[in-house]
């Protein structure tokens, strides 16, 4: 077959089952889960897997899964990517009530386009040279930093990111190019492209203080909840000297006070972010926020534990990869229908996937309200679920058709930024 009779054969695949790709991303909406206990939407994706005839192994970093098109023989594998898990927003209208998770990043239409492609390329991979793998990945939003603690400590995981996970287990080692997909609610437009994001380290802080009677003898007490307010005040007194083309961004968050009202507080934990444009930026950033950090235990009399973890990688798409994805948006939409995005101050461990390999993503419209906020919800469903499996199904075929000649072009141009086989060293090393 030729390329562009390929091409349709894949876009009337997903047309035809496109009621389908939609009932999944509204299955999925329904039944939010928090990172690495999504096990309802582990069980549909395996669920359609099994349906397709798709060879595949589960429970990879807890939840995830993997699923190959074909059978795994020679030639460029193509990993497409989707994301398990939801964030917790507990006033939105449609959150989980008991856990407070909600799709309000957007991640079911991820996991909708996911299986869209697997849809449109089953019948056509004969004509493919190499593979395609559903790569479904656990935990994308970095939450919940003590519970996931609590699983390393364990020896279930190592790594906080899903994506981290798979990259240590070895689950990305035949993988030669990763296509991921977002919802993307600044846009006005149906599609956008390009961009890169800040890589970030994850903390937790303990603030250890002396309990006391608040009442009645405070002076016997070391309040550790003053110990941390003088620490985040420090921390303010430090923006300054973050330099603008390094967009950093530091929000802590108290996750808790104290015990009681009647003593004075002497657990206090706190849960954070230093984000940065560059691993550089990271580090130096990270450095003046334990100082500061500490300045508070100090001032009080108290003690404080600073417990760094290697957060997610600055995200880099790599150009020529990013350019084969904007033309088959273009192709579908028309180029006024795409926004080629800058910068963003946000994060996603698709930037741990862009250090090894090739790797971009589609962002696609249909949605509207602020991401990770209540108002989150997506309106036009054709454009969410089904057009960026289009577009990511229409950008394997050009990859793998003929002799996978451009996927090799690609994969060959391309110099990672974290060296091959030292990915786990690396990223401990962001931290000591």
């Amino acid at each position: 077959m030729s390329k562009d009779s390929v091409k349709k054969k894949v876009i009337e695949a997903i047309d035809a089952r496109a009621d389908e790709i939609i009932e999944i991303g509204e299955a999925i909406w329904k039944k939010p889960e928090l990172g690495f206990k999504e096990w309802k939407t582990a069980e549909l994706t395996e669920k359609k897997y099994g349906e397709m005839g798709w060879a595949y192994e589960g429970k990879i970093g807890i939840t995830g899964s993997k699923a190959y098109l074909k059978k795994r023989g020679k030639g460029p594998v193509v990993g497409v990517i989707g994301e398990l898990d939801a964030i917790r927003v507990p006033d939105h209208p449609e959150c989980d009530p008991i856990t407070g998770a909600a799709h309000s990043c957007g991640h079911n239409a991820q996991m909708a386009a996911m299986l869209g492609v697997g849809f449109g390329l089953n019948d056509v991979m004969g004509e493919l040279d190499g593979n395609v793998a559903l790569v479904t990945v656990p935990a994308e939003e970095y939450l919940e930093i003590d519970y996931r603690n609590s699983l390393r400590e364990k020896g279930k995981l190592e790594f906080f990111g899903g994506k981290q996970e798979f990259i240590r287990l070895g689950y990305m080692k035949d993988i030669d190019i990763s296509i991921g997909s977002h919802t993307d609610s600044e846009i006005e437009e149906k599609l956008s492209v390009g961009g890169s994001n800040n890589g970030f380290v994850g903390k937790m802080v303990h603030y250890i203080g002396q309990e006391a009677h608040a009442g009645g003898s405070p002076h016997k007490g070391i309040n550790a909840l003053n110990a941390a307010m003088l620490g985040l005040m420090a921390v303010h007194a430090q923006r300054e000297t973050f330099k603008d083309e390094d967009t950093i961004r530091v929000h802590p968050i108290i996750t808790k006070g104290g015990e009681i009202v009647n003593n004075v507080p002497a657990d206090v934990r706190m849960e954070s972010y230093v984000r940065g444009k560059t691993v550089e930026a990271i580090k130096d950033a990270n450095v003046k926020v334990n100082r500061a950090l500490r300045a508070g235990a100090m001032a009080v009399g108290a003690e404080v534990e600073i417990d760094d973890h290697p957060g997610y990688m600055p995200y880099i798409k790599d150009a020529a990869l990013d350019a084969v994805l904007k033309a088959n948006a273009a192709a579908l939409v028309g180029e006024e229908q795409i926004k080629v995005k800058g910068h963003s101050t946000g994060s996603t461990d698709l930037g741990d996937f862009s250090c090894i390999m090739p790797t971009t993503s589609i962002g696609m419209g249909g949605c509207t309200g602020a991401g990770h906020s209540r108002h989150f919800k997506i309106v036009d469903k054709e454009t969410a679920y089904v057009l960026p499996a289009k577009v990511m199904a229409l950008t394997c075929v050009d990859l793998l058709y003929d002799k996978a000649k451009l996927a090799k072009e690609i994969t060959k141009g391309f110099k990672p930024t974290i060296p091959p086989g030292d990915y786990e060293n690396f990223m401990k090393r962001l931290v000591t």
